[in-house]
């Protein structure tokens, strides 16, 4: 049962090792990175199913039990993310088979890529917090790595910016550890929901938690911590900008989602208006900077970062509806934002550029891939019926239920803007002639295919999102009232 356990963990490493063998001795690399990442993504179904039906399930990896030992911890947080997590890497692995090029794939490519698969699972399921700090750090280094792959000279550059604020940040998060064990003498998250409020100065939880804040901000590329991202992400080739643009500003949110209303609960009345200013400033900076770009990777870079400032409303509010709006919405933008870098990357290949000037003609030449592009491009600006919709109406529903008119009215103002820069998107790649005078007459039928799978589940989630929401309302509980927590990890109630 232990080892079935960690199959999250244990199977992606087990595919990199097997991926860097010795030629005579390996398997088929694409073949195995396609069955690997499969599995994964099977193990975060069968956990999901698990803990819907058995409730949350607690692991003592080394024997020993917590607090003292390391424990992973499958809540309906957790492993909704670690289901979504799988798809995910499924999705860009099958995609890469057709689009990362051999010379990548033979420094090591996939092997990278399935260490970060790791990383992400490992950060959803930590218990107490220098594993999560370790498994930041596992993601930091491969990251970087595939970041870096190929050599080419933008992507060293935003190699070494990328690296160099995220260890600014890993800094910061190893100093807020280090604060926070010499207060409590506990890193458990579990116990120290119960430590901290035992503490009779509050002052040093409070700067505990605006480094915490300060780190997972400049992880998710929160305002004004993002200038980072729209460096990097452009650089490298789709595939991996497609699983960055996904998952790992997700982590940094995860990360805030889980200590904020876990650890600093008592502090809500001094972070909320913190948090709402970053929401606010997060989604207007992140789309202006988008509305104004003409590269088409770094209009979609920027578009991270907006959609970012929905996910801190949650925090901003607190209250179940908008932490519950926050888990769809997030789900929703892992979705319909990796299926937009998907879609560049192709639009690249046929046209042999991403800025906007340089392209046209593809609506007729493409249909299909003109209709695949704007499932998650609409998702993404709000428009219903799809999933993109009901997270936002779900946030700015809260927003106004709680008397923050000036941030609904933003999210409102910020989801038009992203329409039209969407839209613009449409009229220069496809909708406008091909500069050229000739559209484009490649074929590129196997990367459809995953584009296909993320835009049926942005579909789906819009076309079930009364069942999507039920669930994110239970994780918005379970956030919001973490005594099943608790129990499931120390064996004991809440004091």
């Amino acid at each position: 049962m232990r080892f079935l356990v960690l199959m999250p963990l244990l199977l992606p490493l087990l595919v990199a090792t097997l991926s860097l063998l010795p030629r005579q001795w390996r398997l088929d690399r694409e073949l195995l990175a396609l069955v690997g990442s499969a599995g994964h993504f099977g193990a975060g179904l069968y956990f999901f199913f698990l803990v819907r039906a058995e409730g949350i399930l607690v692991v003592d990896v080394g024997g020993w039990p917590a607090p003292y030992g390391i424990v992973l911890v499958f809540d309906l947080l957790s492993v909704t993310l670690l289901a979504t997590a799988g798809f995910l890497g499924f999705c860009v692995a099958l995609y890469s088979l057709g689009s990362v090029d051999p010379e990548r794939q033979s420094f090591g490519y996939f092997p990278v890529f399935h260490l970060l698969l790791m990383g992400v699972s490992g950060a959803f399921l930590a218990g107490d917090l220098f594993n999560l700090f370790v498994w930041f750090e596992v993601i930091l280094i491969a990251s970087f790595v595939l970041l870096t792959l190929g050599g080419e000279r933008a992507q060293i550059v935003a190699g070494v910016k990328y690296v160099a604020i995220n260890m600014v940040a890993s800094t910061l998060f190893l100093a807020a550890i280090g604060l926070l064990y010499r207060m409590t003498g506990s890193l458990n998250l579990a116990d120290l929901h119960l430590r901290v409020q035992e503490l009779e100065d509050p002052r040093g939880l409070v700067f505990c938690a605006l480094l915490f804040l300060v780190a997972f901000g400049i992880k998710a590329a929160v305002f004004p911590f993002f200038f980072w991202l729209p460096e990097s992400y452009p650089t490298p080739p789709a595939a991996v900008g497609a699983i960055f643009a996904g998952l790992l500003t997700k982590v940094g949110v995860y990360a805030m989602l889980r200590l904020f209303t876990l650890l600093f609960f008592d502090l809500r009345d001094l972070l909320q208006p913190i948090f709402l200013g970053i929401a606010i400033t997060t989604m207007v900076v992140g789309v202006l900077g988008a509305w104004s770009q003409k590269d088409m990777r770094r209009i979609l870079s920027f578009h991270i970062v907006s959609q970012i400032g929905y996910m801190m409303i949650g925090l901003a509010l607190w209250v179940p509806l908008a932490l519950a709006g926050a888990v769809f919405f997030m789900l929703h933008n892992i979705f319909a934002k990796t299926n937009l870098f998907l879609i560049s990357g192709v639009i690249g290949r046929l046209s042999g550029s991403y800025d906007l000037r340089n392209l046209g003609g593809l609506y007729h030449s493409f249909f299909l891939l003109g209709m695949l592009f704007l499932v998650p491009a609409l998702a993404l600006a709000g428009v219903p019926p799809l999933s993109g919709f009901f997270g936002k109406l779900a946030l700015i529903r809260s927003s106004i239920e709680e008397g923050a008119y000036s941030l609904a009215a933003v999210a409102m103002a910020v989801s038009v803007i992203t329409l039209l820069s969407m839209l613009k998107i449409w009229h220069f790649a496809f909708w406008q002639p091909a500069p050229s005078g000739e559209a484009p007459n490649k074929t590129e039928v196997r990367l459809l295919v995953p584009i296909l799978l993320l835009a049926t589940a942005t579909l789906t989630m819009g076309l079930a999102a009364q069942v999507f929401l039920q669930l994110c309302g239970e994780i918005a509980q379970q956030l919001l009232h973490p005594e099943p927590y608790i129990q499931a990890v120390l064996g004991r109630g809440v004091r």
